[in-house]
């Protein structure tokens, strides 16, 4: 158990950055260019991570990377992104990205993913990182399946490993 105290999930969290789409974001296929996406999640998340533990962190995983729907040209992007959950040196940090229609207001769920990162000391040796308080009814489920999500990850690593032992 840390001896830190725990910090709310709210005192880290991103809620609704925005990020305007042009042509340059684009695919061949017309639609916004998933890469993006995912390399704005993973710099967000960072943020995330580096608010809660008071470190400088590094991705150690992504995992469950989802794309709902595609954002398209004209769209804006609002990125949301918590800290679900923290043990020792880790912390998983979920995201939601949303399209939004800037003349109609209308919005689309595109993209959920889970980012796991680690804080460094600065010998960038993992550091212990303060513990999550969920504090509503969505963090505290957001919680409880970040278990579940860290025992699969850790279920997946072992059985490589053996596998290539």
């Amino acid at each position: 158990m840390s001896e830190k105290p725990g910090k709310p999930v709210a005192a880290s969290a991103i809620d609704k950055h925005v990020y305007k789409v042009f042509p340059n974001d684009m695919n061949s296929h017309n639609t916004v260019f998933g890469g993006m996406i995912m390399a704005k999640c993973d710099r967000l998340a960072l943020v995330v991570a580096e608010r809660h533990s008071a470190h400088v962190c590094v991705t150690a995983a992504v995992d469950s990377i989802h794309f709902r729907a595609p954002a398209k040209g004209n769209d804006t992007l609002l990125f949301n992104l918590s800290l679900n959950r923290s043990w020792g040196s880790s912390m998983e940090i979920g995201a939601r990205v949303e399209a939004e229609n800037s003349y109609t207001g209308e919005t689309r769920h595109i993209l959920s993913a889970f980012f796991t990162f680690v804080a460094l000391d600065k010998n960038d040796r993992p550091v212990e990182v303060p513990p999550v308080i969920p504090e509503t009814k969505d963090q505290i489920r957001r919680y409880e399946k970040a278990e579940i999500r860290r025992a699969g990850r850790l279920r997946t690593r072992d059985a490589l490993s053996k596998a290539n032992g």
